[in-house]
């Protein structure tokens, strides 16, 4: 069973840190340099990860990465706060990417960020990238192995084909292998959880350890403290529930909830959450729960 393993966007960006700034900003001759301390004192949040970089065309600046699990709509006012204070801190331009790992519903994503007050104009463009909009190729050729754990997600890369070569590259390198997890954990989302524990020979159970899995678990406890419903643990599960049928089902996931909402014990709310995530289809979904 693969080790608890150091799977934050640093550590994945920092495996290939040119491939990945030419990737981002389309820039054929930057390259990477420092990987700079992206926490600003005036905001309680530390930006995904912030690269000192220089081109011959450019020279000098800065690559602002963030990354998210799915889409938020605050994220526009976020990027222009965040290019902002890099900007302040390091005295360098910045070129902000927001990079959009689960596709959640059909809406458009904005690439500005634009305000205006009293005849005052503020304007930020950022670059996005949603990653099921990425060819699963790019992964292999480039090569991008920060894109390798997000394989199945990419597109193209549901094929079982593809997740196994995903899977043998990351083994391959001693630096990788401990990215499974997160290859694992996406993998769910594309093909039946039987196959995945097959295809990677160990118990799902590990998927508990992946920050993506964990990230889920706790917006949804973030959305049940603010709506303000029951207490504690049980308005949690639920919350995130209800936030995982949406992201992998949509509407059709969502009715459900029905359902599940009456539930008050809490084992039987967390057997559903796992069944949640573990499914691929509406249909198998509806047989687990």
């Amino acid at each position: 069973m693969p080790k608890p393993a150091d799977v934050s966007t640093k550590r994945l960006i920092s495996l290939a840190p040119d491939n990945w700034v030419k990737w981002v900003t389309q820039i054929p001759d930057v390259v990477a340099g420092e990987i700079l301390n992206s926490e600003f004192q005036w905001i309680a949040r530390e930006s995904d990860v912030l690269i000192r970089v220089e081109s011959l065309e450019y020279g000098k600046f800065l690559v602002l990465n963030e990354l998210q699990l799915r889409y938020k709509s605050q994220m526009p006012r976020r990027m222009r706060a965040y290019a902002a204070l890099a900007e302040e801190k390091y005295n360098l331009p910045t070129y902000a990417v927001l990079i959009n790992i689960l596709k959640t519903s059909d809406t458009v994503i904005p690439t500005p960020y634009s305000s205006s007050i009293a005849g005052l104009q503020v304007r930020q463009d950022y670059r996005v990238i949603n990653l099921w909009e990425v060819d699963v190729n790019i992964a292999f050729e480039q090569p991008l192995p920060s894109l390798l754990p997000f394989v199945p997600i990419l597109k193209g890369g549901e094929d079982e084909s593809k997740i196994r070569e995903a899977l043998r590259l990351l083994q391959a390198d001693e630096q990788l292998s401990q990215l499974e997890t997160v290859l694992a954990f996406f993998a769910t989302f594309v093909i039946d959880s039987a196959l995945v524990q097959q295809i990677m020979r160990w118990d799902m159970t590990v998927l508990r350890e992946s920050p993506w899995y964990q990230e889920i678990l706790q917006e949804g406890e973030m959305r049940g403290e603010q709506r303000g419903e029951e207490r504690g643990e049980r308005r949690g599960i639920i919350s995130s529930i209800e936030m995982t049928l949406e992201m992998k089902f949509g509407s059709d996931g969502l009715q459900l909830m029905s359902q599940i909402s009456p539930i008050s014990d809490l084992e039987s709310l967390k057997t559903i959450l796992r069944s949640a995530l573990a499914a691929t289809t509406f249909e198998e979904l509806q047989q687990l729960i």
